[in-house]
C-alpha cells in the first residue's frame, strides 16, 4: 500500500476510535495482517489513542512468587505444570513473615501495587484464608493496592478476599476459547470465565490477558481481545512465548518483533482506556524494538520473570527516558528519583532496580 494511503487508513481509524467507535472483528483482522512497510503509520496512529487515555505515563509493577511450581495442571506453556520437566524452583505457599518482607520491598521500591502470585490448579480454603489474613495486614501497615493471582476461585474464596482487602485479580484466558483446549485439557475456558465472574461479582477489579505465539490463529487473537472487551476487564498484559526447554512448547519460536507490535496495536484499538501492559517475553520476542511497544502499551513488567531471566531493570528506565517517556510506580514518580541518581545526586534504592516480576500475569 502507499505509505501515504496506509497513514489515512490507519489514522481515520484511530480518529473514529477515539470518537467512540468499536473495533470490529475485520479491521483487528487487517491491524494483524498490515504489511510491515506500514507499522511505522500504524504505531504512530495507536499512539494517538494510548496518549490519550494515558499520556505518556508507564506504570511498573512488581510481585512476590508466593508458591512455586508443585502444579498439577497440564498448560503446554508453563514451566511450573504437571507436563514440565524444566529445572524451576518449587516451594509451598510462603509464610506471612515472607509475605510481609515482599511488602516491605514494595514499598522501598515506590510500587503501587503488590502481586501475589502462586501456581496451582486453585488455592484450597486454607490457603485462601492465609492469603487473606496477611492482605489484611498488609493494607493495615502499607496501605499497598493488592493484586493476586491464585489460579481458578470459587466464589466464596473471591468474597472472602475482597473482604480481606485484595483490589484486583489476575486471572488470564491465555487464548480463544476454540484455541484453549490445544494447549490445557485440565482445566476448560469456562473455568476461567467462571473465575473471572466470581472476580467480578465479589466486588474487585478483572486483569486478564493472553500469551501469543501458541500457535493460535489471527482469529483468535483478535476473540480474545473482543472477549476481554466484553468482560470490561481493567488491565490486559499481554505475554509473548518464552520457549522453555523441558515444556511441550520448548523450541517454538513462530514471533517476530513486528508481529508482537501489531498485536499491541491491535489489543489498544480493541480496549482503548485499558491498562495494556507488555509483559512476558518481551525481552527475547520485541528484542531492539523493545522500546517502541510503549507507543501502544502504557504498563510493563521489570526485571526478571518468575522463571526466566529479563533485562535488568536500569536499562528498562533508560529506555523509558529515552522515549521522553516517564516512570510511575503508583502515586510515586520513580523515573525523578533515577535521573537524579544519574546525575550523581543520588542513588535509587536497590529494591526498587532488583525487583522480580511476574511470568505470565
Amino acid at each position: 500500500m502507499d505509505c501515504s494511503l496506509a497513514a489515512d487508513r490507519w489514522n481515520d481509524l484511530a480518529t473514529r476510535i477515539l470518537d467512540g467507535h468499536e473495533l470490529t472483528v475485520d479491521e483487528g483482522l487487517a491491524i494483524l495482517q498490515s504489511d510491515d512497510d506500514e507499522i511505522l503509520d500504524l504505531l504512530a496512529a495507536t499512539y494517538r489513542v494510548r496518549r490519550k487515555h494515558f499520556g505518556k505515563r508507564v506504570h511498573l509493577y512488581f510481585l512476590k512468587n508466593a508458591k512455586s511450581g508443585l502444579c498439577p495442571e497440564d498448560c503446554g506453556y508453563c514451566s511450573q505444570s504437571i507436563l514440565s520437566e524444566a529445572d524451576i524452583p518449587r516451594y509451598a505457599l510462603l509464610n506471612e513473615a515472607k509475605l510481609m518482607e515482599g511488602a516491605e520491598r514494595a514499598v522501598a521500591s515506590q510500587a503501587r501495587t503488590y502481586c501475589i502470585v502462586a501456581s496451582g490448579r486453585g488455592p484450597s480454603n486454607r490457603e485462601v484464608d492465609h492469603i487473606a489474613q496477611t492482605v489484611t495486614k498488609i493494607k493495615e501497615k502499607y496501605g499497598l493496592h493488592i493484586c493476586c493471582c491464585l489460579g481458578l476461585l470459587q466464589p466464596e474464596q473471591a468474597e472472602t478476599l475482597q473482604k480481606a482487602g485484595v483490589d484486583r485479580i489476575n486471572h488470564n484466558l491465555n487464548t480463544s476459547r476454540t484455541f484453549h483446549d490445544t494447549i490445557c485439557s485440565t482445566h476448560t475456558y469456562e473455568d476461567r470465565l467462571k473465575t473471572l465472574k466470581a472476580v467480578r461479582n465479589a466486588g474487585m477489579e478483572l486483569c486478564s490477558g493472553l500469551i501469543v505465539g501458541m500457535g493460535e490463529s489471527e482469529q483468535d487473537l483478535v476473540d480474545v481481545a473482543f472477549e476481554l472487551r466484553g468482560l470490561g476487564v481493567h488491565s490486559t498484559p499481554v505475554n509473548f512465548l518464552h520457549s522453555i526447554d523441558g515444556t511441550p512448547l520448548e523450541r517454538k519460536w513462530d514471533l517476530n518483533p513486528r508481529y508482537c507490535m501489531k498485536t499491541l496495536c491491535m489489543f489498544r484499538m480493541a480496549n482503548p482506556a485499558v491498562e495494556l501492559r507488555v509483559s512476558g517475553g518481551r525481552e527475547v520476542n520485541l528484542r531492539s524494538m523493545q522500546a517502541m511497544s510503549l507507543y501502544a502499551a502504557n504498563s510493563m513488567f521489570v526485571s526478571d520473570y518468575l522463571t526466566t531471566k529479563g533485562q535488568p531493570a536500569e536499562d528498562d528506565f533508560k529506555m523509558v527516558a529515552d522515549l521522553g517517556f516517564e516512570i510511575v510506580i503508583g502515586d510515586h514518580d520513580a523515573y525523578q528519583a533515577w535521573k537524579a541518581s544519574q546525575n550523581g545526586c543520588q542513588s535509587a534504592p536497590e529494591s526498587e532496580v532488583h525487583q522480580h516480576t511476574t511470568c505470565h500475569g
